[in-house]
Formats: C-alpha cells, structure tokens, sequence
C-alpha cells in the first residue's frame, strides 16, 4: 500500500423506472394517475413514474427556501441546454442569441407558428402523429394538412413533396411541424432525411418549425441529429425542453432555438410570452440539463429493458398485435388491427382489462386500429397490463 488517498467512484444511479411503488404512485394528483379509477392501470398521457432526478428537486429546494419564485430572467436555460447539446449531440450550433425562453413546447409550436405563418395558412403534419398538434394549429386560424407516413413509419418523401407542392399553390405562408423524433413511432430521422426536409422546404417556400422534445430520450444505438444542424435548415426554428426527459411537464418553460437565418424571426417574438414560463421550472430544466446527467443514463437503460421486456410479453401473449420497437421516446406504438376488434382497441383494454392506453384515432390519418402505450413506468407494471390487455380478448 503506498498510503495515498484514492478517490471514491460515485455509486451508480439506480433505475428510477423501479424505485417507486404502486401505492406511492397512486397518491399523485397529476392527470395520469387521477383521469381513471384506481382499478385501472395507466399507460396512457406522457408522465414517467419517477421519483425526480436529486439534482432537480435539489434545485427546486433551494428556490423554494431562498423565496425565488418570481419571473424568469436570464439565458441560463439555453446555456445548459447548448452545453447538453455539445456533449450528448455533437451539435456546436445551438446559438444562445438565437433563442427565447417560451411557456412550453407546444405554447412554443403556436407563437413560431405565428411569426412564419398568417390565419388560414396551411401547416403541414405527418400523421399520424402527437393529437394535440390539431387543435392547437386549428385554434390559431390555422389549416392543418396531412402527410401520411410510409408504412414503415416513417417519413414518406413522395408524399409530403406532393402535398408541399399542392398547399404552396395560393398559400402565402406555409409551415411544416415536424415531429423529431416523432410521436407516437419513436422514429428517430436521420441526418439525410432531415437534409431531405429542408431541401424540399427550401424549394417550396415553406417554413419549418420542428418539436423536438424527446430528443434526450434515445434508444441504444440511436442517435438523436437537430434539424437545425443539418445543410439548408438554416431558416427553421426548433422548440425544446428538458421536461419529457426529467419528467418536469409540471414545472413548465422551454427553449425556442432559430436557425441562422431564422433570427430575425425570433427576434419579433412578443416579450409578453417570456413572463409565460415558470421561473422554478426554468431552474429546475436548467438543473436537470446541467447536472442530471447520470439520472438520464439510468433512465434511458431502464427504458431500453423496457422495450426488451415489451418485445416478449406482446411475443408471447398477444402475438397478433404488431410492435417495432421504438427508437426515442418512452412510448410503443402497437398496430391491434389483426386482432379484428368490435371498436377501438384502446376501449376494448380499458373496458375488458382495466389499462389504460391512448387510443390512436385522435393521432390522425393512419392511427385507426392502434393503441400507443407508455412503456416508462416499473416491469411488474408492464408485465401486468400486457397479461390484462390478453385477458381481455378471451
């Protein structure tokens, strides 16, 4: 022994998609646990069961005991972010001049939306897709036009080159909302098809504003490129957010991040939708940028066992239901048609075997016959609902 002091390695993170039980589950008050009665399992709305992530409550804490419970100031959140966006993306271009502080993603989508488009103009989706995309582009006085993905779920270039060029005819300003990744497939696009976008945007006018809030949550072996980093994006404007990822849609605030060319756009951004986000839930993304880093590695391989576990149980129980494991995101996407159903599947798990799951009619063109299932809770949860969903065909 040379009598030197060693350092002490950090315990490693535990999986937090296990360190909660169903009894503490139920006494949240958030939608997921409270929409159903306590018979049911939900599998549905987008929360994770997760204790928080130490560095973030640590965070909110500290606001809460020093009294900081004002408005939000500052550029701390995009400096975390454009630092997260180094290390996990390899992505220099997150230009903190180049962003806003907005009330959350989708308050986000409407007032980028706003800058790039006039009322009646038409924005472009790929259905199926997040639900909410429909009435909050609708409720704006906007037109929402779909373009159905491929049978693989993933982005049919054919088919949104046809409807660019169609929505161009008579349209002053279209726009494009592109889902990355997207919700409910988990697909993760890649460098060239999000090339291909902003090529075919650049030729037929038409502006991109692209969600990108599960872009932490990547699969093993995926990996997560920014639509702003690709060659010809440079007129888009992305949204962003730690809060799918730390589980934070409580504390809301999120980042508009404009493309280099986009800059003048964001800089019209009405200041009023600044005071829109929550200061406490600004600290707490930034906390959970900065320094919930080892949480989120434990989270995504407890997720990538999750997706494992799935496989199986779905395999071995109800081996008619179709399921391609997901990319990104903490949801599965799982096509029930061959189980020839009398009505929705999502109804027929609810009513028969008390889980709950979002049914896929509301995701748009595509979504009839499939039910999307959130895969971010505990196995014992998992392994439950899948046993309950087969029951419920005998």
């Amino acid at each position: 022994m040379d009598g030197m002091p060693r350092e002490t390695p950090a315990p490693a993170e535990v999986n937090p998609l296990r360190r909660l039980t169903l009894e503490q589950l139920r006494r949240r008050t958030s939608m997921k646990w409270r929409t159903y009665p306590e018979d049911v399992l939900p599998l549905w709305v987008a929360e994770m069961d997760v204790p928080l992530a130490e560095p973030v409550a640590r965070a909110v804490r500290d606001a809460v005991a020093l009294g900081d419970t004002g408005y939000p100031a500052g550029t701390a959140y995009a400096e975390a972010l454009a630092d997260f966006a180094r290390t996990r993306w390899s992505w220099d271009g997150l230009a903190v001049e180049r962003t806003a502080i907005v009330p959350d993603v989708m308050l986000g989508v409407v007032e980028m939306l706003k800058l790039v488009s006039g009322p009646g103009d038409p924005v472009v989706v790929n259905s199926p897709v997040y639900p909410p995309f429909y009435p909050f582009v609708g409720n704006m006085g906007r037109q929402v036009v779909e373009a159905q993905l491929g049978a693989d779920g993933r982005i049919d270039f054919e088919v949104l080159e046809g409807v660019f060029a169609r929505v161009r005819k008579g349209a002053a300003r279209p726009a494009y909302l592109l889902c990355s990744p997207h919700n409910p497939t988990g697909a993760v696009h890649s460098a060239d098809e999000l090339a291909d976008v902003a090529a075919l945007a650049r030729t037929y006018g038409v502006r991109v504003v692209a969600d990108e809030i599960h872009a932490p949550l990547m699969a093993a072996g995926a990996t997560f490129v920014p639509y702003l980093s690709v060659p010809g994006a440079g007129s888009g404007l992305s949204l962003m957010s730690a809060s799918k990822a730390w589980n934070l849609a409580g504390l809301k605030a999120a980042v508009a991040v404009a493309g280099p060319d986009a800059a003048d756009d964001l800089a019209r951004l009405p200041e009023e939708v600044g005071h829109g986000p929550s200061h406490v839930g600004v600290i707490a993304h930034t906390a959970a940028l900065r320094d919930g880093g080892a949480w989120l590695d434990a989270l995504l391989t407890g997720l990538d066992d999750n997706r494992r576990l799935l496989a199986g149980l779905l395999a071995e129980a109800l081996p008619a239901v179709r399921h391609e494991p997901a990319q990104a995101t903490y949801l599965a996407w799982l096509d029930c048609r061959a189980l020839d159903l009398p009505g929705d599947p999502a109804d027929v798990f609810l009513e028969r075997g008390r889980v709950a799951l979002n049914s896929g009619v509301p995701f748009g063109t595509g979504g009839a016959g499939f039910v999307r299932l959130n895969l971010a809770t505990s196995p014992e949860l998992i392994t439950e609902a899948v046993r309950r969903m087969a029951a419920a065909l005998d």
